[in-house]
């Protein structure tokens, strides 16, 4: 019996900017690596899995695409040796995918029941060759983040190409007989192999040798040209990987016609991609045990897809926690109904919390056999969430990226996106867990009325005291300023101190606009609700030479449970007298510049409204400060136009600041109030508002809820408070994510999840470190380190 479908109009190769699914199941992680193997939509590539779960089936149900490529892999057995030396960017040896698999492909037709489909009929054969050519779209996707930091330079934007000629060498390197690997020099025509050992194929560096000689600094590689014109494109003079705007003409001068072209090596980023992710570390204890592998439900691994550390311990925290797990581990549920199930937020968040929860891929990596150098239990392959980390970051500047992120910022941006993503009754949003109002006292210290003002927030960021140990003088004359910061002790500190500092009574200076005293107000913010789940970020930063930078200050944290009781609110008590709720905006509270500081910088010769601006964002007291300030800004166009001090009957909307410039600082780890206050108190400027903040870190910033001078929430009278005021409120300590490095960009990211584990008696504390999941020890010290800490409320 012949199918029928395999002249359909829309069979068609894949684009090469066009997704293939071809490495795991869009809606489950079971892989071409199963028995049953993974069945790729001859349509639209989506991949299903073809085992008991058989999303492939509801895949053709949903859609009606009939035919599928069944792909099965089975990996050719290796010794894992000590891992390689550090290669350079341009010496890289790729290993093929047909080192490390065997792999056995067949065309199924699910409506004509055919499990063989003659692969040479009708248009199977392109489809099927360009399905199995083409990037999968775990390797595109970071391909493509990749490449966004690659761009012209003078070389290739001045390029002049000599006359055309027939190309003499034909085929291989000009300088000898290699055939793969051929660089081609835009100025002149010539062919060079690539550097020695590049691309796997070999290399006498032929091509460099030419640019050394001619001084002709721009190549391209041959194998790398595609038709959509792109290319890999290196500039020797830089001695970087460069972008030919205008490739295209440049190739086509030599003869080139791009449109017909099609990509028959992998380019130097996606090489460089392979060699990142290759590498493998041990995981010992002190006296050089190896840690105690974890296996089974909830003990599940994530790989690292290159940089992806601060997403994974996230992912882990909360997908551990039991609000996320009831949200979206439905084991006897039908997934979702979606044409795309990989550009789904909710299929993808299912798909993360089946593979981490269910153990159904939490075994020993079968493909490792202990060698000499490894005689530990091999760890887990671990599961990439490449879809769902594309789908996070999808638009997103620094998400979008395969570089290193805030942990933090990631948990603020991933929880807007799973509110806004839907959740149908009975289905509850698990990031209410989470919410919470804070409330914000101020009192007048002349007329003692009070104002009361709430914010829902979803985590507190709670600043961690400095406190450096004293340093042997001579060890301090030794080190520059930034490496003595790396050297430093700290004292530790207790995360009540940092609590204490977080809630504590602070003088602002404000005019009453009651009584009109300059007296200033007292200022303390508590929690009028406490949330179910409580998350806190540590802040130790201290700025050096104008960048944040990381301190190691021990924070000290107990496993056994708080209370917070002493950070609630007490709300309007009935021997206070509020502040009028009738005062206009002409009669709000305004700054008042420091007469002294403002004299200091008038006479260096500033005017006197760049003065007020300097005082304005840094603070209102430090000169110096200041100065630094203006000669940040001084290119700012709005340097010389006047700022808004408050007071004015002009100024009503001044006060009002735009929701998508607090959610943009928000994504940056400041809490709405934060952000509000600091586009106030810089005319709205984002830029000037993140200056402010970082002078400002113990404001917490302004409670002003638009339109309203009440002490009502900020939310809606009828929507429902989130969080409980009831007494006592005892938390204990549910998980942690800690990072190492001078700087939460850099460096590496972990989680450390209390749990219970098979055959011991009482919870114990589980690390997650990537793929590797083990009983952790030394949990103590790694406490004292946390970049976010995760608190359930008991």
């Amino acid at each position: 019996m012949e199918c029928i479908h395999v002249n359909a109009a829309e069979l068609q190769p894949p684009r090469p900017n066009q997704s293939v699914y071809r490495d795991d199941c869009t809606q489950c992680f079971d892989s071409i690596n199963d028995p049953a193997g993974l069945d790729v939509c001859l349509y639209c590539f989506n991949g299903g899995c073809a085992g008991e779960r058989n999303h492939a089936l509801l895949h053709y149900e949903g859609l009606t695409h009939p035919l599928v490529l069944n792909i099965k892999r089975t990996r050719k057995k290796v010794n894992r040796d000590e891992p390689p030396q550090k290669i350079s960017k341009l010496a890289i040896a790729a290993e093929t995918e047909a080192d490390r698999y065997d792999t056995v492909t067949q065309v199924k037709c699910y409506a004509c029941k055919i499990d063989d489909v003659d692969r040479t009929s009708g248009q199977l054969a392109a489809v099927v060759d360009g399905i199995m050519k083409a990037n999968t779209f775990a390797r595109q996707a970071e391909v493509e983040a990749w490449e966004q930091e690659i761009t012209p330079c003078e070389h290739t934007l001045c390029l002049e190409q000599e006359a055309p000629r027939q190309i003499e060498s034909q085929g291989h390197c000009s300088m000898c007989e290699l055939k793969g690997n051929l660089w081609l020099c835009l100025q002149c025509g010539n062919l060079g192999c690539g550097r020695a050992q590049f691309g796997g194929a070999g290399g006498n560096s032929h091509g460099l040798a030419h640019a050394d000689s001619t001084n002709h600094p721009v190549a391209v590689k041959l194998g790398s040209i595609t038709s959509e014109g792109t290319a890999d494109i290196y500039c020797y003079s830089c001695n970087e990987e460069r972008v030919d705007t205008e490739l295209t003409a440049h190739l086509a001068h030599w003869g080139i016609d791009i449109a017909g072209r099609e990509k028959t090596e992998k380019s130097m980023t996606e090489l460089q991609i392979e060699q990142n992710l290759r590498w493998e570390f041990s995981m010992t204890t002190e006296d050089g045990k190896e840690l105690k592998p974890l296996f089974g439900k909830g003990f599940t691994g994530l790989k690292n897809l290159g940089n992806s550390c601060y997403l994974a311990s996230i992912l882990q925290c909360l997908l551990s926690l039991p609000v996320f797990e009831h949200r979206y581990h439905q084991p006897n549920d039908t997934p979702p109904a979606s044409q795309s199930p990989a550009e789904d937020l909710e299929t993808q968040l299912r798909k993360l919390a089946d593979g981490l929860l269910s153990g159904r891929y939490s075994h020993p990596d079968t493909d490792v056999i202990a060698s000499e150098y490894s005689p530990e239990i091999p760890h887990q392959k671990g599961l990439a969430p490449a879809m769902l980390k594309h789908l996070i970051g999808r638009g997103h500047e620094e998400f979008s990226t395969m570089r290193q992120q805030d942990a933090f910022e990631l948990l603020l941006h991933l929880f807007k996106q799973i509110t806004r993503s839907g959740h149908p009754p009975p289905l509850q949003d698990p990031v209410k867990a989470f919410k919470f109002v804070m409330e914000q006292r101020l009192q007048c210290l002349s007329c003692k009325k009070v104002r009361y003002r709430s914010d829902e927030q979803d985590n507190i960021s709670i600043p961690v005291p400095v406190r450096r140990k004293p340093k042997k003088p001579e060890a301090h004359q030794t080190l520059q300023a930034d490496e003595s910061i790396k050297n430093d002790d700290f004292e530790s500190v207790t995360l009540e101190e940092c609590l204490d500092i977080f809630t504590i009574v602070e003088v602002v200076e404000l005019t009453c606009p009651s009584c009109g005293s300059k007296d200033g107000f007292s200022k303390r913010m508590a929690f009028k609700t406490f949330p179910e789940l409580l998350a806190v970020n540590a802040r130790r930063f201290e700025i050096v030479n104008w960048v944040p930078t990381k301190l190691d200050i021990p924070v000290i944290v107990g496993d056994a449970p708080f209370a917070l009781d002493a950070y609630k609110s007490l709300g309007h008590q009935n021997d206070e007298e509020l502040l009028p709720d009738d005062i206009s905006t002409a009669a709000m509270p305004s700054f008042v510049p420091n007469e002294g500081a403002l004299g200091q910088l008038e006479q260096m010769g500033f005017s006197r409204v760049r003065c007020e601006k300097a005082l304005h964002a840094t603070g209102n007291s430090d000169a110096d400060a200041a100065m630094n300030w203006l000669f940040a800004h001084m290119e700012d166009p709005d340097i010389d136009a006047p700022v808004d001090l408050g007071g004015s009957t002009s100024g009503g909307n001044a006060t009002t600041a735009d929701p998508e410039k607090i959610e943009m600082l928000g994504n940056m780890g400041f809490s709405p109030p934060q952000a509000r206050k600091a586009l106030k108190e810089t005319s709205g400027d984002v830029e000037r508002a993140v200056d402010w903040l970082f002078n400002h870190p113990d404001d917490q910033g302004d409670f002003e809820v638009e339109g309203r001078n009440t002490d009502a929430p900020a939310m809606s009278q009828e929507k429902e408070v989130p969080g409980s005021d009831k007494l006592p409120a005892n938390f204990q300590l549910a998980s942690i994510v800690c990072h190492k490095g001078n700087s939460i960009h850099a460096g590496h990211y972990v989680a450390f999840i209390r749990k219970e584990i098979p055959d011991d008696t009482a919870d114990a504390w589980v690390l997650f470190n990537d793929e590797k999941v083990v009983k952790a020890v030394d949990v103590d010290e790694m406490k004292k380190f946390a970049y976010v800490y995760f608190f359930k409320h008991l």
